[in-house]
This record gives C-alpha cells, structure tokens and sequence, in this order.
C-alpha cells in the first residue's frame, strides 16, 4: 500500500491557527480548556452542566471534517478511502486504546498539547514528548517493518 503524502504547508498553517484561535475562544469565552476527552467525558456524564456547550463541541469535530473534505477536493480522506485497507476491528482495537490512553495520561493530545503546553504544564510536556514519541515509533514499524 503505497500511499501519496501531499503535505500543504499553507493548509497546515491555517488548519492550526483555527485550532489555536478556538482553543483560546473557548477559553476566553467559557473559562474552559479545550480537552476533547475531558470534554467527552463531562458530556456523557452524570451530572448534566454544560452538556449543551458540551456536545455542539463534540459534534462540530466531525461537521468540520466533513464541511472540509466537501469544499476541498482533496481533503485527505480520499487517500485513505482508496486505500481500502480499513479493518473494522483495528478501528475499534485503536478508538479503545487511544481512551485508555487518555485515562492514563490524564487527558488527550488536544488538552495536552495545545492547552497544557501554552499553560507551561511540566506534566503536559511529558505526554507530549511520550505521544510524539509513540507515534514515531509507529509509523516507523508500519512503513519500515509491517510493509
């Protein structure tokens, strides 16, 4: 499976600093962090404050992925659909240990990594160095090793 990487320094740039600019409305806005498992978690939990702020969250990452992948030809995603090697059990065995992972870290890469590291967390930095590290360590035995 030989896939075709077209990196877009500009897309990216962009793709970030609405990253960056919604972290920090949410912030300046809410007084909240933009953590998406402690949001998750607090949304799907017992007690209901902030549900609403909460879920329009969590339903705006896929809205936004797939307002992008229809306005932009090629947004990416057909890369990954063409190659059809999309096993439905690895999907699922990945979605359950990025959450475990989260409960081990005590928070996701978004909170982490945007948040945590504007904030100067010595702990965020750790997660980062370990998430980065880990998804080097990755790719690296799929592209080298697996393949």
């Amino acid at each position: 499976m030989d896939m075709v990487i077209d990196f877009t320094p500009l897309s990216a740039l962009l793709g970030g600093a609405l990253i960056g600019l919604a972290t920090v409305a949410l912030l300046a806005l809410n007084g909240r962090i933009a953590g998406v498992s402690g949001i998750a978690n607090a949304a799907f939990g017992r007690n209901g404050s902030g549900r609403g702020w909460r879920l329009a969250f969590l339903i705006g990452l896929p809205l936004g992925a797939g307002l992008t992948w229809l306005l932009m030809e090629d947004a990416g995603l057909a890369a990954t659909a063409a190659a059809g090697d999309l096993n439905l059990f690895i999907v699922i065995a990945a979605g359950l240990l990025v959450g475990f992972g989260t409960r081990l870290g005590s928070g996701c890469t978004s909170g982490h990594g945007i948040c945590g590291l504007a904030r100067m967390s010595p702990r965020s930095l750790v997660a980062v160095i370990a998430f980065m590290a880990t998804g080097m360590v990755t790719v690296a035995l799929v592209r080298h090793v697996l393949s």
